[in-house]
């Protein structure tokens, strides 16, 4: 079991912060969320962590296990040399099958079927509010 799951805090999709926290929950696990830096604690079973909130730096101390979602200044990005670059640019990829790796996959859904929408009717144009909300009133009957 680990001790410590690091998690971005960033979705792709929506930028909601949401999975370390729903993690987190599922496992019944501390969490520290937005961590700048991590110091570990008493032999390694807490640890003690900077944060950073909209009112500046905070720090906490959870126990371990615990899930840490990390803020972009816990790290310094290593980039890639151009020598080390254009070495792996000659260096063959190796493409391994499913059954190389001893994986099975298999679908984990299934389609019961597959149907178009209804069509709809084709919507009318008003001349004006009080015809809209006359028909609005008679015929949809929605005010």
């Amino acid at each position: 079991m680990p001790h410590i799951v690091i998690m971005g805090e960033q979705a792709m999709d929506d930028d909601s912060n949401q999975v370390g926290q729903m993690l987190a929950a599922l496992l019944r696990w501390p969490q520290a969320t937005f961590v700048s830096k991590i110091e570990f604690l008493d032999k390694e079973t807490r640890a003690r962590c900077t944060r950073e909130t909209d009112s500046g730096l905070e720090v906490v101390a959870i126990e371990l296990p615990a899930i840490i979602t990390t803020d972009l200044r816990l790290n310094e990005p290593r980039y890639v040399s151009l020598p080390g670059l254009m070495k792996a640019r000659r260096r063959p990829i190796e493409i391994l099958t499913c059954d190389q790796l001893r994986v099975a996959v298999r679908p984990l859904t299934t389609v019961l079927s597959i149907a178009s929408p209804p069509k709809r009717a084709a919507g009318t144009r008003v001349d004006s509010v009080e015809e809209l909300i006359a028909r609005l009133r008679q015929e949809a009957k929605v005010l």
